[in-house]
Parts: structure tokens; C-alpha cells; sequence
């Protein structure tokens, strides 16, 4: 895209009248300029820029200059402009290409004013000005100011930087009047219902701002004004906007509605304020309907990366099914404590010891003593426990995602070199093993889906898939296991009495204290919920997830 962009002036021009003593003068397309030859620009010329006096110059020999500045530029007298600068043949070019840019026709000044030392400049004082200048598509007016020095044989000179044409202008960057180029207001980063703005949500905008900067946008159509453009010609931010444009969009995966929901349930009463974060997931397709997160420790929905406790049961119990034969009436005794490589592992508080649980009851219960006896037993041969990273990674495609729109998020991790303790803790998601709401909220349709769909943010966006799809023997049993979670189980305090739903909670130590995970799922959505510093999943993260599977 060429950096000016010729649009034709309707109707005719109004005479801009002269303003602070400045006249006014047309400026004709394809500006030629010649040297006004005046005093000014003869003592301009003898300016030593290499001998700067320390002391800026009175208001009046500043002020004096930068009218004779100004006013040679407003008559078009551009080389005579630039000899009033310290630097000539780079304000002359600056000069060119402001007038070309614009496709300017007319130009003047006004309130032409001394504030004193300039605070940016070293002996230069500050002249104030006003700007009101004629270019494609109508009349653009602004404030700016020029810093003028004095150098020791006693002569004036304007500093010349690229701020004098407009204030703030960086060097590589112009100014173009009339058709505002693209990237100039930006693309509106919509849901999926096509209209409305996710910046409107505070934990998304961000993720807008990033998606509005990486994404690609679809239709639109530009307005006209003045904009700031970069060296190839692409916008960086419009200035004036004379005739206002329809922004293009990117569209997401995001439900409104659903979003609002979420924005309202990280902030439950219950939680206490404690950092909370939740991902809402369509688990047919995999697609991101509701990210929310509160507290100031980042986005916990997709970057809050924890140990997820219980709710790695799910995988655990995937892979008992699918690795070791079991079933969910396979016994799995269910022990006050549990040794395994010389450590010690109990109970959450209220499980009661059991020992002809089966592998459903101590699931539904959610007895640690059960899943590290049994996941010890068939899923450690040898010394090589890396059985639960193949499961996670192969059936629930545990890996580097990118959800779109260039959104950062954190991968999960299960490590298949687990050593000592943890080659039992993985098994009840702790240790070494780590997950973020967004994981677990996948975990969780990949069950009910019976099948792996990767979460994405952006319709259309590369889904990666999992090396080998979830048995639907395995998906069944889970399914029947989790609906007993809700039904009866450590989630039926907030979701019994749901239709349809199935779910795992889970507590997890860090430090000294833990955090409530829970995720579950009903007919039309997965989710995932984190508290830190939550009691239990069913007390934290369970009031999360209950409002975002009930729409409220």
C-alpha cells in the first residue's frame, strides 16, 4: 500500500482565515519550492549547530523565529521553512512528504506562543502553536510546538524532529489524508454471534487486543480522515476521522452470553475473592465458548497451571481400562493410607476406608488409597512409569496447542520419567504432573464427545488431533462413573439433581494450602474450574462450574 493515498476533495474549499498574525496561502499539488532568499533565512543559514548556547533564547527572539518557520512553510515556501531549522535538507524532505501525504491545499497557524525552557530539549524554549491544516477529505486541526535554540555566535534555529509536523511522530512513520489505511482503527474482535465486542468482557481484553493484532479480519469498510502510517505504507493509529468506517472483525468461538455468565461466576460470593479461572468448552467441536479469570496472577483459565488433584483420575482411570483390562467393578480397596516407594500417601478428609471398594466406588469417593494401590500395581512395570503420559498424550492429546488469534496459553505436563514418590503421585494428580483449567475442561469432552476435539478460540483454526482416538468401551465406563461423581458422589453438593451430567472433583496441595479443581460436563458443554486457595473442588470451583452448566 503506498504510504499517501490520492482521494479527491468534494466540493469546493473554504478559505481558512489567518490566524496569530500568520497568513494563509494555497498550496497546489506537486509542491516545487525555491529559497525566499529573506533575512530570516539568511541568519537561519549561519545557525552553528555544533555550538549550542546553554542559555535558551528570549520569548521573543523564539517566538520570532518560529513565526518566520511557520510562515514560510504555510506559504509554500518549503525550502525557505527548512533553512529556519538546525537541520535543512532532512526537514526539507519531512516537509515534502508531509505535503504529499496530506495532499494538503491549505495551511496556517495560530496562537503562536513562548512557554519557556523546554523540558525535552537542552537550551532550546518552547513556542506553542496551533495547526489547522486543509488536506484529503476536509479540515484537520491540532496543537503542536517547536523547540528553538540559539547557538553562540548568537543565531536561531527551530530543532528539527519529526514531532514538529505532528506531535509524537516517530521516525519511519508519516501522515496520509483520505482513505484511512488498514490497521489504522484496528479490527473488532467479535463472538461468535458476529456483534459483540469481547473487549466488552474484562477477562478477554487482552486475548481481543492479541486476536485483533494476529488474527485476520473479514469484511469492513474503511472510513476517511488523517492516520499515522509506518514505512510500507500500513496504518498505526488514525489521527482524524472525517467519514466513519465499518470496522472489520474477527470472529470467535466465543458465546456471549455464556462469557457472561462466566465473567459473573469467578467472582461467586462463595470463592471469597480468591483467584479463580473457568473455560467452558463445546464438546462436539472443541470450540472455546467461555474463558473467565479473576484475581492478578494472569490468566488462570488457560495459563493458571497447577497440579489438578483428583480430576486426574479421569485419565488415571482411562488408562486402568485401557492399559491394565480393568473395569469399573474391578476391585480397588480403599486403605486409610497407602505405601508406595517408600512413601506414604492418605485419604482427603471424610473418605472412608473400604476394602471391597471397587474401582467406580473409590472413583465416585474419590479415594486416593485406591488409585495409587492399583495405578502403582499395573501401571509401573519396572521401574518405567510413563504409562499415564502415553494415555494423556495418545487418547487425550496432551500437548502444545495453539488455540489461535496468536493466544498464548500453557501446555500441561506429565512427565514419563517420573521417579520415587511421584511415580505414585502422578496418579492422583500430584507431584510432577500439571494441568490448566483449559486441559481439564478438554479431558472432560473428550470423554463425553468420545473422542479428542482440541480447543480453539477461532473458527476454522488447525485442530491437532490425538494419535489414537478413546476407546468407546473406555468412554463409556468413565461416563457412567462420572454421572455417580454428580449423582452421589464429592460433586452431587452442587450438581445432583442435574440432568445429564457428569463430572470429577479434585483438591490439590501446593504449599501450605490447596486449591479446588472440578470438571464436569451435561449435554451441550464441558467445563473447568480452578480456585486457588479453595478448600475442596465441591466448596470452590464447584460453584463456578454449576453456574456455567446451568447458563446462570
Amino acid at each position: 500500500m503506498n504510504r499517501a493515498v490520492k482521494i479527491g476533495l468534494a466540493g469546493t474549499c473554504t478559505a481558512l482565515l489567518a490566524l496569530g498574525g500568520i497568513g494563509t496561502y494555497n498550496i497546489v499539488h506537486g509542491l516545487t519550492s525555491g529559497s525566499t532568499g529573506d533575512d530570516n533565512a539568511q541568519n537561519a543559514r549561519g545557525f552553528d549547530s555544533s555550538a549550542v548556547s546553554s542559555t535558551p533564547p528570549s520569548d521573543a527572539e523564539a517566538v520570532k523565529r518560529a513565526r518566520a518557520f511557520l510562515d514560510s512553510w504555510s506559504r509554500e515556501h518549503l525550502d525557505g521553512a527548512a533553512s529556519e531549522t538546525d537541520v535543512p535538507d532532512t526537514a526539507l524532505q519531512a516537509l515534502r512528504d508531509y505535503a504529499d501525504g496530506l495532499h494538503l491545499k491549505k495551511l496556517s497557524f495560530g496562537h503562536i506562543v513562548s512557554v519557556g525552557p523546554s523540558s525535552v530539549t537542552p537550551g532550546a524554549a518552547k513556542v506553542t502553536f496551533d495547526v489547522t491544516a486543509q488536506v484529503a477529505g476536509g479540515t484537520w486541526s491540532y496543537p503542536s510546538a517547536v523547540a528553538v535554540l540559539k547557538s553562540t555566535n548568537g543565531q536561531l534555529a527551530v530543532h528539527w524532529n519529526k514531532s514538529v509536523l505532528y506531535p509524537g511522530l516517530a521516525d519511519g512513520q508519516s501522515l496520509t489524508a483520505g482513505k484511512l489505511p488498514a490497521g489504522s482503527d484496528g479490527a473488532k474482535v467479535v463472538a461468535s454471534d458476529g456483534r459483540t465486542d469481547l473487549s466488552r468482557f474484562a477477562s478477554l481484553r487482552d486475548i481481543a487486543a492479541t486476536i485483533g493484532k494476529n488474527g485476520k479480519p473479514t469484511g469492513g469498510s474503511p472510513g476517511t480522515g488523517v492516520a499515522v502510517v509506518d514505512a510500507d505504507g500500513t496504518g498505526v493509529k488514525a489521527l482524524k476521522v472525517f467519514v466513519k468506517g465499518r470496522p472489520a472483525v474477527v470472529r470467535t468461538t466465543i458465546d456471549a452470553g455464556l462469557q457472561a455468565v462466566a465473567e459473573h461466576a469467578v467472582q461467586d460470593a462463595h470463592l471469597q475473592q480468591k483467584p479463580a479461572g473457568t473455560v467452558a468448552l463445546d464438546w462436539r467441536n472443541g470450540h472455546i465458548l467461555a474463558l473467565a479469570h479473576s484475581g492478578d496472577d494472569g490468566d488462570i483459565a488457560i495459563n493458571g497451571i497447577k497440579s489438578p488433584g483428583s480430576t486426574m483420575k479421569i485419565i488415571t482411570s482411562a488408562a486402568l481400562f485401557d492399559k491394565a483390562g480393568l473395569t469399573p467393578g474391578s476391585p480397588a480397596p480403599c486403605a486409610d493410607s497407602q505405601m508406595a516407594n517408600s512413601q506414604l500417601f492418605h485419604n482427603d478428609s471424610g473418605v472412608r476406608p473400604d476394602a471391597g471398594s471397587s474401582l467406580a466406588q473409590a472413583f465416585t469417593v474419590s479415594c486416593n488409597t485406591s488409585f495409587i494401590k492399583d495405578g502403582f500395581r499395573y501401571l509401573v512395570q519396572g521401574g518405567d512409569a510413563s504409562a499415564l503420559h502415553d494415555e494423556a498424550a495418545n487418547v487425550f492429546g496432551m500437548g502444545s496447542w495453539s488455540i489461535g488469534g496468536g493466544v498464548a496459553t500453557t501446555d500441561p505436563s506429565i512427565p514419563p520419567d517420573v521417579q520415587g514418590g511421584d511415580q505414585a503421585a502422578q496418579f492422583i494428580g500430584q507431584g510432577k504432573v500439571t494441568a490448566t483449567p483449559l486441559f481439564m475442561a478438554s479431558v472432560a469432552a473428550t470423554v463425553r464427545n468420545v473422542g479428542f476435539e482440541q480447543p480453539i478460540i477461532l473458527p476454522g483454526q488447525h485442530q491437532q488431533s490425538a494419535p489414537r482416538p478413546i476407546a468407546a468401551r473406555t468412554a463409556g465406563y468413565l461416563q457412567s462413573m462420572m454421572r455417580s461423581v454428580a449423582t452421589s458422589g464429592t460433586a452431587a453438593p452442587r450438581l445432583g439433581g442435574l440432568m445429564g451430567v457428569g463430572a470429577k472433583t479434585g483438591t490439590a496441595e501446593e504449599g501450605d494450602h490447596t486449591n479446588g479443581w472440578l470438571t464436569a460436563y451435561n449435554s451441550r458443554v464441558s467445563v473447568a474450574a480452578l480456585v486457588e486457595g479453595g478448600s475442596s473442588g465441591v466448596d470452590s470451583a464447584g460453584y463456578v462450574v454449576r453456574q456455567l452448566l446451568t447458563g446462570g
